[in-house]
C-alpha cells in the first residue's frame, strides 16, 4: 500500500507538470484555444486542410506538439486510474481480512 501511494504521488506530480506545459502551448498561440483537456484539432490553420505544414509551419508544429502532450497526460491519467483501483483493492483486501 506504501509503494502504491507513493506511485499515485509521484503520477500526480508529473500530471501537474504536463498540464503545466499544456497551458504553456496554450499561451504561446491564441488558435489553440484555453482547454486543457481537448485535442487542438478543431482550430483551423490559413488555407483549405491543415494536414502538413505548408500553409503554417509554425502553427501546425507546435498544435502537433500540443496534442502529443494532451496524448500523454491522457496516458497518465488512466495509468493513475488502474493504479488507484489497484490501491484501492489492497486497502479493502487488507481491512476485511
Amino acid at each position: 500500500m506504501i509503494f502504491g501511494t507513493i506511485f499515485l504521488i509521484i503520477l500526480y506530480l508529473i500530471l501537474k507538470y504536463v498540464i503545466a506545459w499544456i497551458n504553456y502551448f496554450n499561451n504561446l498561440d491564441s488558435r489553440l484555444g484555453d482547454s486543457t483537456w481537448r485535442f487542438s484539432y478543431d482550430y483551423p490553420v490559413v488555407g483549405d486542410r491543415d494536414i502538413s505544414d505548408l500553409d503554417d509551419k509554425d502553427f501546425v508544429r507546435l498544435r502537433r506538439k500540443k496534442n502529443k502532450i494532451v496524448l500523454l497526460m491522457y496516458s497518465i491519467v488512466l495509468v493513475m486510474f488502474i493504479a488507484s483501483m489497484s490501491l484501492l483493492s489492497q486497502f479493502l483486501i487488507f481491512f476485511f481480512n
